[in-house]
């Protein structure tokens, strides 16, 4: 997916990945996702977004970068 998804919860207040779409069981996200802050919103990505992305994450580069 070439553009990050909604940051917002989905329906049944679960956590959605920013990047991928993926949805995480419960309603708070799993202590591997990655939250980040970007714009005033907060984005959660899941482990294997963050792993894909680690060295832009370090750079401290937004998502849109990725």
């Amino acid at each position: 997916m070439d553009q990050p998804g909604s940051p917002e919860q989905a329906a049944a207040g679960s956590v959605v990945c920013a990047r991928c779409g993926i949805t995480a069981e419960g309603d708070t996200a799993p202590v591997t996702w990655l939250s980040s802050v970007e714009d005033g919103r907060r984005l959660h990505f899941c482990e294997s977004c963050a792993r894909l992305h680690i060295r832009a994450i370090e750079s401290r580069l937004d998502s849109l970068w990725w």
